[in-house]
């Protein structure tokens, strides 16, 4: 089995030494994701939005490795308020509600900066088709 490391070109997985997604075989682990933009700035101010921006994010890192939005098998989404589970879930649900993936949401203290509400990260194996 193969590994394929994938940087995000963020300044701290160079300097930390950790990747953004990994790829070992046909499973796709893609490591924690905010609302930051890569100018270094948070996108969105609620957590609907932000959990939105994050969604296409991580989409757009799965096409990348070679997978689709139906190959995804587990989510964990990271608020620093577990009032906004709710606006989270709607957005979980625009991508996901089909699909029916594993998704566990736990409310952390805070995150990287104050303004970074919702924190996701996201497993998926290629190939990987619901059953009827």
């Amino acid at each position: 089995m193969k590994r394929i490391n994938y940087s995000s070109g963020a300044p701290l997985e160079e300097a930390v030494g950790y990747s953004r997604m990994v790829r070992a075989g046909e499973h796709i682990y893609i490591g924690g994701t905010t609302a930051v933009q890569p100018d270094g700035t948070v996108k969105c101010e609620t957590p609907f939005e932000q959990a939105d921006y994050i969604f296409q994010k991580l989409i757009s890192l799965l096409e990348v490795a070679g997978a689709k939005v139906s190959d995804v098998i587990k989510i964990k989404a990271y608020i620093t308020d577990m009032n906004f589970a709710k606006e989270v879930g709607i957005a979980y649900s625009v991508y996901f509600k089909e699909i029916r993936p594993l998704f566990t949401m736990v409310e952390t203290p805070k995150l990287n900066r104050p303004t970074q509400l919702v924190e996701i990260e996201l497993e998926a194996m290629i190939g990987c088709e619901l059953a009827d």
